[in-house]
C-alpha cells in the first residue's frame, strides 16, 4: 500500500520527490477504509489520510469523485474542513482520496465525559450552528450535480420517495413501526422555503474537535440540494446522542443555543414544525441506512462486526420513531 500511495503522490506536479511515512490505518468509518500518513516534501512534512471506498458502498452516497468536488468547493468558500489534495479513480482497491490530516478528537463519548473538553462541550453547539450556516450560503454553482430529490416542490416529498424505495428493496418484512413512521411522514410533509447545499450528515461523530471546540467538519458523501431544516435536524437524531439521550443536541446541550447561532450567523429562516418533520425523517433515513449496511454480514460477504451491531440496533431507532411520532420532542 505505502509503494502504491507514494507511485501515486509522485505522480502529482510539484510532489515527485515527495516520500510517504508512517502509514497506518484509522478506526471507524463503515464506509471507507482510511489511513493515516506523513508526506515529505520540501523540506516539510504534511500530515494527511487517505479514504479508500468499501466495497460496499450506500446507494444513497455520492461517488467519491463528486463528493471530492463538494469539498473542494466548500473549502474554498471558507467551510472548516480537511484540505482536498488528490483523487484517484484506480490506484488503489476503489476510489480514493488523499486530505489534509487535522488533528483532534472525533469520539463524541470522550466529549460528553472527559473534563479535557468541558470548555468544547460549552462552545460546540453555536460553533456548529455557525458553521452550518456557513455552509448553507455557500455558494452552489458548479455543483450542479448534485441529487436535488424533489418531488411535487417539495425536497421532503423526493427524499421520501427515494428513501421508501430503497426500504422497499431490502427490507421485504418491513418492521411495523417504519411502516408507521412512512405513514405519518407522507401526512406531514412541509414546503421548504428555499433550498441549498445540505450536507447530509452534520452531527457529532462527523466533526473533529478539540479543547476549545470545533476543528473541522467531516464526511461529505451525503450531500445533495435540499431543505437546509434537514441539516437543523439530523444533528439530534437519537442515534448521535451516543446514550446521553436526554440532551438532543449530540447529547451535549439543548437545540436552542444551536438554533440562536445559525440564525445569528445568517443562516436561512427557521421553521420549527420542518425541523421537527426531518427528525422524524432522519431517524427513518437512519433505519433504511442500518438495515444496507448490515446486509453483507446477513449474506456473508462480510465478516465486519461493526456492520452487524448496525442492523442490531435498528429497534432502537424504531422506538425513537414511534416516541417522535406520539409528540415526545
Amino acid at each position: 500500500m505505502q509503494t502504491t500511495l507514494q507511485t501515486f503522490i509522485r505522480s502529482q506536479p510539484g510532489f515527485e520527490s515527495a516520500v510517504v511515512s508512517g502509514l497506518a490505518a484509522m478506526p471507524g468509518g463503515a464506509s471507507k477504509q482510511t489511513w493515516a500518513f506523513d508526506l515529505e516534501v520540501g523540506g516539510g512534512t504534511l500530515p494527511l489520510v487517505l479514504r479508500i471506498n468499501r466495497a460496499f458502498p450506500l446507494p444513497m452516497a455520492l461517488p467519491p469523485a463528486d463528493e471530492f468536488r463538494v469539498m473542494q468547493a466548500m473549502h474554498e468558500a471558507g467551510v472548516l474542513l480537511p484540505k482536498p489534495y488528490w483523487y484517484s479513480k484506480d490506484a488503489f482497491s476503489g476510489p480514493a482520496y488523499v486530505l489534509q490530516r487535522i488533528s483532534g478528537e472525533t469520539l463524541v463519548r470522550r466529549l460528553q465525559r472527559d473534563d479535557e473538553y468541558s470548555e468544547a462541550r460549552t462552545a460546540l453547539p453555536a460553533q456548529l450552528g455557525a458553521e452550518l450556516a456557513k455552509i448553507h450560503s455557500a455558494p452552489t454553482a458548479g455543483l450542479e450535480f448534485l441529487p436535488a430529490r424533489g418531488q411535487d416542490g417539495s425536497p421532503a416529498l423526493g427524499e421520501l420517495a427515494f428513501y421508501e424505495a430503497i426500504f422497499r428493496e431490502h427490507a421485504p418484512q418491513p418492521p411495523p413501526a417504519l411502516e408507521m413512521a412512512l405513514r405519518w411522514l407522507r401526512q406531514k410533509t412541509p414546503q421548504a422555503r428555499q433550498t441549498c447545499l445540505v450536507h447530509g450528515d452534520f452531527r457529532l461523530g462527523n466533526v473533529i474537535f478539540s479543547p476549545a471546540g470545533l476543528t473541522s467538519i467531516l464526511d461529505w458523501e451525503l450531500a445533495h440540494l435540499g431543505d437546509p431544516m434537514e441539516d437543523l435536524a439530523f444533528i439530534s437524531v437519537q442515534a448521535w446522542r451516543f446514550g446521553q439521550v436526554e440532551l438532543p443536541l449530540g447529547g451535549i446541550a439543548w437545540r436552542e443555543g444551536f438554533y440562536e447561532a445559525y440564525a445569528a450567523a445568517g443562516g436561512m429562516p427557521l421553521d420549527l414544525p420542518a425541523i421537527r418533520y426531518w427528525e422524524v425523517m432522519g431517524n427513518f433515513k437512519w433505519a433504511v441506512i442500518q438495515i444496507l449496511q448490515s446486509a453483507p454480514f446477513l449474506t456473508g460477504d462480510s465478516d465486519s462486526i461493526e456492520l452487524a451491531s448496525l442492523g442490531r440496533k435498528t429497534a432502537e431507532t424504531e422506538l425513537q420513531l414511534l416516541s417522535l411520532i406520539e409528540g415526545d420532542w
